[in-house]
């Protein structure tokens, strides 16, 4: 738990979030709503009622076990209006929260294998977004995602249908995600190059969650990624982050993520953020699918305040960690560089 102070200054901190995908969002309450309207009949041996799913969420065995309700949640999002109320109460949310910037994950390949139009996806979250936007005054980017548990083809088609967004400024990055096993960064080699052949301004990976940390030096070694999404094992060589360190690599880590789908079983205490601070290596706090995995952004910082108690000097350096590994302008990150110095001084002085 954390004090009053703690949580009130966690809260004022201006954070950006770079791992969150936006189906993840998707809470149990808005699950069952769109099934209604769009008449869909859940399976029930999954969907029984709100509270069951909820409990269900508290128990993954594993990365594999949560996918495999992550993806067929998103059967119930079937149009614009879907997903523009999937990105505005997102944004809506973490208002509350203190995020000031966020770099939004979507998986277009398990919308449009449904039948779902790439524009719809696209516009729509776009909409959504741009609401939240003018609302509550957060920047936001969007980054597709290709899914690692299908064939390569399927992804080299995905990025590919995705040109016209890059161009348009829609979409400004390029990840993978899913299922690692199996699954080594350098399988998917000429995915990112076909990406930089077109131009995506930005590109990272899902790396070192359930795979080793040789996986997280394929990603940033062989394939030249330089933001790392989880990026967790790289801490089981020592090496790795000094060189991590060196070349000012990002990783975007998930602290309550980890804990429920058991890369650390036993609680938040068993992060290498300590270590990660240690060696120089720059990372952000991220909720990853925080629908399905207890929290998010703020939730996330108190449990890593409640786990390491980290001084507000120490908080300073996280947050303006994430405001530099953003891919907003330098303008935004002045802005919010600012931001954080007016809340350090609203805090000299006061415990935590």
């Amino acid at each position: 738990m954390c004090s009053t102070n703690a949580t009130d200054f966690l809260r004022a901190l201006p954070k950006c979030e770079h791992h969150i995908h936006i189906e993840g969002t998707l809470e149990p309450k808005m699950l069952f709503a769109l099934a209604e309207r769009h008449n869909i009949t859940l399976d029930s041996s999954m969907y029984s009622t709100i509270p069951a799913l909820e409990e269900r969420y508290r128990n993954f065995a594993n990365l594999d076990d949560f996918l495999a309700y992550f993806n067929k949640a998103m059967d119930v999002l079937l149009d614009e209006e879907d997903f523009a109320a999937l990105a505005f109460a997102y944004m809506q949310r973490v208002h509350a929260d203190g995020l000031v910037h966020a770099e939004i994950f979507f998986d277009p390949q398990a919308h449009t294998g449904r039948g779902v139009a790439l524009s719809v996806v696209v516009n729509g979250l776009k909409k959504g977004l741009k609401q939240g936007e003018l609302e509550f005054g957060i920047s936001t980017e969007l980054i597709m995602c290709f899914v690692k548990h299908l064939p390569v083809e399927s992804a080299l088609e995905a990025v590919a249908e995705m040109k016209p967004f890059v161009e348009k400024g829609d979409v400004i990055g390029l990840g993978a995600d899913s299922s690692e096993k199996n699954n080594p960064p350098s399988k998917f080699a000429a995915v990112y190059s076909l990406a930089r052949e077109l131009h995506f301004p930005r590109l990272t990976m899902h790396s070192g969650e359930e795979g080793p940390a040789d996986w997280v030096r394929q990603t940033v070694f062989d394939l030249g990624i330089n933001r790392v999404d989880h990026g967790f094992h790289a801490a089981d060589d020592e090496k790795l982050l000094e060189e991590l360190a060196r070349r000012e690599t990002f990783l975007t880590l998930c602290p309550l993520s980890n804990v429920r789908l058991q890369v650390t079983p036993e609680g938040v205490h068993q992060s290498p953020i300590p270590l990660l601070l240690e060696k120089g290596v720059k990372f952000s706090l991220n909720s990853d699918d925080p629908a399905y995995f207890g929290g998010y952004i703020l939730d996330n910082y108190l449990a890593v305040h409640a786990a390491f108690n980290f001084p507000k000097p120490t908080w300073r350096r996280i947050a303006q960690n994430g405001i530099d590994g953003s891919w907003c302008s330098d303008a935004r990150k002045a802005e919010l560089s600012e931001r954080l110095e007016a809340v350090m001084q609203q805090w000299e002085g006061k415990e935590i």
